[in-house]
Order: structure tokens, then C-alpha cells, then sequence
């Protein structure tokens, strides 16, 4: 079920009806938020939601025994238990195709045939969000960050939360499970902020985000590419999975704030961002955050020096990249990005120069490494790679340069303005400091062109393959 469909529409007014009933009873609106969260879950492939409950049931478990256990052996084991089923599980799913696929190929070059139809196995929807979500709440109970949870409705509830359940942003137990077991107090502020977010980031999802998917497939697709083509064609492509995965975490927080629920930050006008470490401190803060927790420190972090600090940085974003799939272009994307904060960590310990670039400067070089990160991230292939890369050098224009270049700026003039007012303000939410009817006509100029720009058959968030 998709947040751009009549079919959530529907499923949400339904939910909201039910949620209001029973907001006087925590036993039964935490029941509604589960039941909620699972059939929203179903409407994609029921069959999985066997999976999302076993992953649920097998962590409160294993929480359950490491809260209990009485030797620190017996808490290693249990922990080891949990990541191992957990990554063995998404490891499955997310990989196997791949291996068979790869398998299947070297046979044929020794000469064997060998093609297993009926053998793929189909991903299921949101596993890398909520088995790291679910996985996480065992590490920080290990870690005595949290208390093990002993409410298995509540439990539920923060593994299957149908706001971000699907595309994060990822969840610890120490901020979203504490809220299932207490009575949430829902405040005129908590309603129009979450008006607020639903709106604008339905806006990013179906006006910009949909409506430049054409134009970067019109550039990726394209049979003999030029400089012009990649550039824009990335650019637009840049701007269309900003727009689409942060529209969906800010419909995720608006409707979760609806229902009294906070859920972490996730985007932070990366594109602003004047170092790359900057860049990951304002780009899928969940994941990266995720990462830095429980795989860079773990690795040693910053505790060793030299040589040691760099190779946690490349093991770290060289995973995150294979996070994203079983592609060698995702594990290009990680690599560039491990790369890059090796080489940002350099500079700032030793300043060749003797001081840090100046802010323009660092945004160019910053922006410019994202984009053709980006450019590895959209190729569908490496043979496609070694094309775009050497075709940037053939700077011809094609016919349809000027129709391609005024769609582009139309579509991506709203987000900027709003992002330089947002920077400029140093707050994410200043359209709520307008008067009131300014945001009364602000919001109806963009549910306009919402409905303008709605489908019957809405495209699906970009984030839901992974």
C-alpha cells in the first residue's frame, strides 16, 4: 500500500476512526496500531507477514532471555543468535537471487547448462528497514541502553509501525518503543505539524519526484549520451530521490505525529552540506547513524589511529552500499562514498593548505562528488558506468535540450526556494511561523497541485526495493 494511493486514503481514515475509539484503552490502541501495521504490510504480499513476525518474535525473545540471563556468556551467545538469524534472514532475501544469477552464469562458461526457472525469490518489502529496526533493540538491551521489553503488543507495535515500516526512517528502541507504553497526549501543535509534513512531503513525492522519474529515464536511457545528458540527467536524478525518499519520511513523521507518535529525523537539507561528512550527517541520518553505532565503532571507530580509522570508514560505507543490494553499482556507490570520507577525514586532520576550503568552495567539491556518486547509484550496470563516465567529456547538445531544461527547472524551483528559506532560517518547519492564513493559502496551493498531479496507478518510492 502506497501513501500515494485512494487505497491509504482510505486505509488511514479507517485507521483513524478505529485509533480514536480506542485512544482511552493502551492495550487496545496499541492493538489498532499493530493490526494496522500488518495490514498495511499484507497489501503488498501477505505471505510475509509471517516474516515481519517471526523477526519480531524471534528479538523480544532473545531480549527477553538477555535481560534475564545471569552470565555475560550466556548474553554474547544470545546476541550472536539474534544477528545471526536476523542477517541470515535478509542475507536470503536479498542476495539470493544474485548468487544464483552469478552461479548460473559461471556454469555456462564452462559449458553447463543450467537455468532454474521458478527459482527467484521475490524481496520482501521494507526487510532491510525492520530487521535492523528490530535487531538494533537486542544490541542496546545487550548494551544495557534499554530495559528488555516484557510488553509483546507494545513489542509488536514498534517493529510493525506502519508509518515507517516500509522505508524507515529506522527506529531505536530507546526513542519509539518507550511510546507504546504510555498514553500519548496529542497536541494542536503535534496536528498541524503533522499536517504540515504529510502535505509537503506528498508535494516532493507526487508533483517533483514523480514528474522528474521521465526526464532522468529520457537521460539514462538515452542511446548515445552526452555531457549535457549525464549532467542534468543526474541532476535531476539527485533531486528526485531527495524528494522522494525524504517526501515519504516526512509523510511517515506527519501521519505518525497525527496519531501522537515522534519519529527521529532522517533528512536535514543535505544538498546544503559543505564537507561530505557533513553530507552523511544531513543524509539518511537513520542509517548512517545506524551504521556508525552498531558497525563503525564496533570496528574500532576513531579509537585507533591512522590507517586503522580509514579502514573502518571504507568497511563501514563499502556495507552500507551492499545495504542497498546486490549490485556491484551500490557497492561502487559505497566504495566512492568510503573513499571520500577517507579522504575528508585527511584533510581536516592535516590542512595542507593550513585552513579548511572556504564554504563555497566545499559546497562545489561536496556536491560535485554526490552527484557522480549518484550517477553510480542510477547506472544499471558497469558497462553503463564506464559509458556515462567517458561520454561527460562529449559535451554536444541534443534537439530537445531546451523542452528537457525548462521541465527541470519548473518542477525543481518550488524545492529550492523552500530549501534556501529553510537554511536561511535554521528551521525545517519555518512555513509554520507564517501567519495564519498565509499557511492556510500555502498548503492549498500545494494540495492543488497534489490532486492536479495524482495517479490512479501511483508509482511506488524508490526506497521500497531495499
Amino acid at each position: 500500500m502506497l501513501f500515494n494511493s485512494n487505497d491509504f486514503l482510505i486505509f488511514f481514515a479507517l485507521l483513524l476512526v478505529a485509533y480514536f475509539v480506542a485512544q482511552g484503552s493502551l492495550f487496545l490502541r496499541n492493538l489498532v496500531v499493530v493490526v494496522g501495521g500488518y495490514v498495511f504490510y499484507s497489501w503488498w504480499d501477505y505471505r510475509f507477514c509471517g516474516l515481519l513476525l517471526f523477526t519480531s518474535l524471534l528479538d523480544f525473545t532473545v531480549g527477553w532471555l538477555i535481560g534475564s540471563a545471569a552470565t555475560e556468556r550466556r548474553k554474547r551467545g544470545l546476541l550472536a543468535t539474534s544477528i545471526v538469524l536476523n542477517l541470515s534472514v535478509l542475507g536470503f532475501f536479498k542476495y539470493f537471487n544474485f548468487f544464483r544469477e552469478s552461479f548460473e552464469v559461471l556454469l555456462d562458461q564452462l559449458g553447463i547448462s543450467a537455468h532454474w526457472a521458478g527459482w527467484e525469490v521475490l524481496l520482501p518489502v521494507g526487510i532491510s528497514f525492520y530487521t535492523f529496526q528490530s535487531m538494533s533493540y537486542v544490541i542496546d538491551v545487550y548494551r544495557r541502553e534499554i530495559p528488555a521489553s516484557h510488553d509483546l503488543l507494545g513489542f509488536l507495535g514498534y517493529v510493525s509501525f506502519f508509518p515507517h515500516l516500509v522505508a524507515g526512517p529506522i527506529q531505536r528502541g530507546t526513542t519509539l518503543l518507550p511510546q507504546f507504553g504510555r498514553t500519548l497526549a496529542i497536541t494542536a501543535s503535534d496536528l498541524e505539524l503533522g499536517v504540515w509534513l504529510t502535505v509537503w512531503g506528498m508535494f516532493k513525492k507526487v508533483v517533483i519526484a514523480d514528474n522528474l522519474s521521465p526526464l532522468v529515464n529520457l537521460a539514462y536511457q538515452h542511446p548515445d549520451p552526452s555531457g549535457p545528458i549525464i549532467f542534468f540527467g543526474t541532476v535531476a536524478f539527485a533531486i528526485q530521490i531527495y524528494c522522494d525518499f525524504s517526501g515519504y519520511t516526512d509523510i511517515a513523521t506527519g501521519i505518525s505525529r497525527l496519531i501522537g507518535f515522534k519519529l527521529t529525523l532522517n533528512f536535514n537539507l543535505p544538498y546544503c552540506a559543505t564537507s561530505l561528512r557533513e553530507f552523511w550527517r544531513r543524509w539518511h541520518i537513520s542509517l548512517s547513524t545506524w551504521l556508525r553505532d552498531y558497525l563503525y565503532i564496533p570496528l574500532g571507530g576513531n579509537r585507533k589511529a591512522g590507517a586503522r580509522v580509514y579502514l573502518n570508514l571504507g568497511i563501514t560505507m563499502l556495507l552500507g552500499g551492499l545495504w542497498h543490494g546486490a549490485s556491484l553499482t551500490f557497492v561502487l556507490w559505497g566504495a566512492w562514498h568510503g573513499l571520500g570520507l577517507i579522504a575528508n577525514r585527511w584533510w581536516d586532520e592535516h590542512r595542507p593548505f593550513g585552513r579548511a576550503l572556504p564554504a563555497w568552495l566545499g559546497w562545489l567539491v561536496t556536491q560535485a562528488f554526490v552527484l557522480y556518486g549518484w550517477l553510480l547509484f542510477r547506472a544499471l550496470s558497469l558497462d553503463q558506468v564506464l559509458q556515462f563516465t567517458s561520454a561527460l567529456a562529449n559535451f554536444s547538445v541534443p534537439h530537445w535540450w531546451r523542452p528537457f531544461l525548462g521541465n527541470f527547472l519548473v518542477l525543481t524551483a518550488p524545492l529550492l526556494a523552500v530549501q534556501v528559506w529553510q537554511w536561511r532560517s535554521g528551521d525545517l518547519n519555518v512555513a509554520l511561523r507564517l501567519p495564519r492564513w498565509c499557511k492556510a493559502v500555502l498548503q492549498a496551493l500545494l494540495l492543488a497541485d497534489i490532486i492536479a498531479f495524482w495517479q490512479p496507478d501511483p508509482s511506488p518510492f524508490i526506497y521500497f526495493q531495499f
